[in-house]
C-alpha cells in the first residue's frame, strides 16, 4: 500500500496528495512518465530511466523539474518512505499549472512533479512468469510519437481492457502493414525455430523500453542472434517462443497469441533463462538506509 506521495516539492500522506485543477497534465495529457522497478532494496537502470526522461521531456519543451542527482534522490526517498523492497517507482513530470490554453503558457509555468512507490509481490509475478500469459491483437490506433512516454495512454488502456475481457493478459498493436508494434504496456518479442530472436526496431511507433535496452545487452553476452525487424501475429504464432518486456514485469513469457498455442503452450527456455540473467546486466543502485520491506 502506498504511504506517502511526493507532490511539487512535499512528502504528503496518499490520501492528502493532489494536483490544481488546472494542471495541464490533467487537462491536455500534457506530461511525461518513467515507472522504474526496485528489486531487493535497490532501483534498477534508473540512468537510462532518467535518460529517457529527460529525452521525452525534451521533445516536448518541458524543463526538468530538478537535476537528476535530485531527482535520484527524492525517488529513492519515497521508496524508503513507503518500505517498499520490491516494486516500482512511478514518476510523472508535468508542464505545470496554468489557465487553461490549448498554446503554452506564455510565461513557463513550473513543471509539477509527482513520485510515488509501491510495492509488489514477486512470489506472484514468478508465478505468472511460471505460467506466461496470453495476448490479444488490436489495430495500432495511437498517435504517431509513441517514442514518447507520454501519460496520453487511453487507447493502451482500451486494449487492456479489451484483452481482459477475452481472457488475455496483455494487447499486441499491429500497424497497417499487419506488423506487431508493440504491447499495450510492453515491448513485443519472438523466438524463431532458427534460435533468432526478433523485436521491432526503434522509430516513432514504438517506445524505446529500458528492459528493452538492458535485454538486448544480455542477449549479446548470450551471443544470441537478434534481428530487429517487424513480425506478424502469423509470425508469432508460429514461432518457437514469444515473450514481452517491462520495468514491472521484466521478461514474461507469452504462451498464447489471439487464442493460438506458442509451441507446445508453455513458457520458452530461452525466454526462462532471459529472466533469470537479467539482472545480472541490469544497473543495481541501492537504496540507502533502506527502512524494511512494506
Amino acid at each position: 500500500m502506498t504511504r506517502i506521495v511526493y507532490v511539487n516539492g512535499r512528502y504528503l500522506p496518499y490520501a492528502e496528495a493532489g494536483i490544481h485543477i488546472e494542471d495541464r497534465g490533467f487537462q491536455f495529457g500534457d506530461s511525461v512518465y518513467e515507472v522504474c522497478e526496485i528489486k531487493d532494496g535497490a532501483l534498477i537502470d534508473v540512468t537510462r530511466h532518467c535518460a529517457r526522461l529527460q529525452r521525452s521531456l525534451g521533445e516536448l519543451s518541458i524543463p526538468m523539474p530538478m537535476t537528476e542527482a535530485a531527482l535520484r534522490h527524492v525517488m529513492k526517498q519515497v521508496a524508503r518512505r513507503n518500505r517498499v523492497h520490491n516494486g516500482l517507482v512511478y514518476l510523472q513530470v508535468t508542464r505545470g499549472q496554468a489557465p487553461r490554453d490549448f498554446l503554452f503558457p506564455a510565461t513557463a509555468a513550473e513543471p509539477g512533479l509527482v513520485i510515488l512507490a509501491r510495492a509488489i509481490d514477486p512470489a506472484k509475478v514468478a508465478a505468472k512468469a511460471g505460467q506466461g500469459i496470453a495476448v490479444r491483437s488490436t489495430p495500432d490506433t495511437r498517435w504517431a510519437r509513441c517514442d514518447l512516454k507520454t501519460v496520453m495512454l487511453l487507447p493502451a488502456a482500451l486494449a487492456k481492457e479489451k484483452a481482459r475481457q477475452s481472457g488475455a493478459q496483455e494487447a499486441w498493436f499491429v500497424d497497417e502493414m499487419g506488423y506487431v508494434t508493440e504491447g499495450a504496456s510492453s515491448n513485443a518479442w519472438i523466438v524463431r525455430a532458427d534460435g533468432y530472436v526478433l523485436t521491432r526496431p526503434l522509430d516513432h511507433r514504438i517506445l524505446g523500453g529500458v528492459t528493452r535496452t538492458t535485454l538486448l545487452d544480455v542477449l549479446k553476452s548470450l551471443q544470441v542472434p537478434v534481428e530487429q525487424r517487424g513480425f506478424t501475429i502469423a509470425e508469432a504464432q508460429s514461432a518457437k517462443e514469444a515473450f514481452v518486456t517491462s520495468a514491472s514485469a521484466t521478461v514474461m513469457p507469452v504462451v498464447s497469441v489471439d487464442g493460438h498455442a506458442i509451441a507446445d503452450g508453455r513458457p520458452g527456455a530461452l525466454t526462462v533463462r532471459l529472466r533469470k540473467k537479467f539482472h545480472e546486466l541490469a544497473e543495481i543502485t541501492p537504496i540507502e538506509r533502506f527502512l524494511g520491506p512494506a
